[in-house]
């Protein structure tokens, strides 16, 4: 019986990439069977509703998901969707890797890093958010578990063990930040001594990110709480070319979800412009997830020669084509 997966296509160029993803898929021998279900800005406006209640039980019935960039309205009102999704699920863990592929426009050729981040505890819980009647003050709270840092901590050396990673590093603020961050780093060190084979650090997020910039040869895994996750990601990503070739995949005890992490980009929706990479990566994650570790080697080589050659890439990669076009290239080397 094949393997069930829900597809959330998403918003904007959502539906494009997603569809260039599934066609590589199928091209490289995957017999899934797909449930597509909405979410975002499309849900919204055929039901009134970020997150319809079907598709919650597609994702809760299937385990899997697929999905493409999500909108949530910049309004109040509305909580992120990809917070909604991580909580209600118990995705704990945000599991962003980030490799230079020869042909991109990144300035470093030989990075290799994995974030771990944390996703459901620090300060996009949502707890204690409030602001004055007056609109003078706002304050939200930060929330760090023990358990919550034993699992991500955890989570992140036990990737290293399984993947032959050597180093895993702690990214906190702890000199500033005794409670929250101070917990998180002190759970960190217990952890690192169960694991005597793999190097650990740990280092200060300020000091990371500058790290990073000048010698990113020094990282290997970080593992980190969820704001300084969110924002450590994203500069890894732009030392491989940027969000277009970043994946992610949200990972809890009985569910993933596997994703775009860049926008919906609705500049450019309907024109056959963006480049479905992060997405094509995101359901390579999928497929090491599922153990379908031959097929997911199959495409990582395939994107890499077509951007190492420079056949049929979009403009983010120097080149003038479409996703359409970009896809063929792909699935031909396959």
């Amino acid at each position: 019986m094949s393997t069930k997966i829900t597809v959330i296509p998403g918003d904007g160029i959502g539906p494009d990439i997603v569809d260039s993803a599934i066609k590589i898929l199928t091209k490289v021998g995957c017999d899934f069977d797909y449930e597509f279900v909405d979410a975002g800005l499309t849900a919204l406006e055929k039901t009134g509703e970020l997150l319809p209640q079907n598709t919650l039980d597609a994702i809760k019935r299937n385990g899997i998901t697929l999905k493409g960039p999500l909108t949530t309205p910049v309004v109040e009102g509305f909580t992120s969707i990809n917070v909604s999704l991580r909580k209600q699920f118990g995705l704990y863990a945000n599991l962003r890797p980030v490799k230079s592929f020869k042909g991109t426009q990144a300035r470093y050729d030989n990075i290799d890093i994995i974030t771990v981040r944390e996703n459901t505890e620090g300060m996009y819980s949502g707890l204690g958010q409030k602001v004055s009647e007056d609109g003078s003050e706002a304050e939200a709270m930060s929330k760090i578990t023990r358990q919550g840092a034993e699992r991500i901590v955890r989570f992140a050396y036990e990737l290293a063990q399984r993947e032959g990673r050597k180093k895993v590093t702690a990214v906190h603020k702890a000199n500033i930040l005794k409670s929250t961050s101070g917990l998180f780093l002190k759970v960190a060190r217990e952890i690192a001594e169960e694991y005597p084979d793999i190097e650990s650090a740990e280092m200060i997020v300020d000091a990371a990110c500058m790290r990073l910039v000048m010698n990113p040869e020094d990282f290997d895994v970080i593992v980190t709480t969820n704001l300084f996750g969110d924002i450590v990601s994203d500069l890894c990503a732009g030392l491989v070319g940027g969000l277009g070739m970043a994946p992610g995949a949200n990972i809890g005890k009985d569910c993933a979800i596997f994703e775009a992490v860049h926008g919906s980009a609705p500049d450019i929706a309907g024109k056959n412009l963006a480049n479905p990479s992060s997405v094509i990566l995101a359901s390579v994650q999928m497929l090491e997830y599922l153990g379908m570790s031959e097929q997911a080697d199959k495409i990582v080589k395939a994107l890499a020669d077509v951007i190492e050659s420079g056949d049929r890439t979009t403009r983010d990669l120097g080149g003038s084509h479409g996703t359409t076009d970009f896809t063929d290239a792909v699935i031909e080397r396959l």
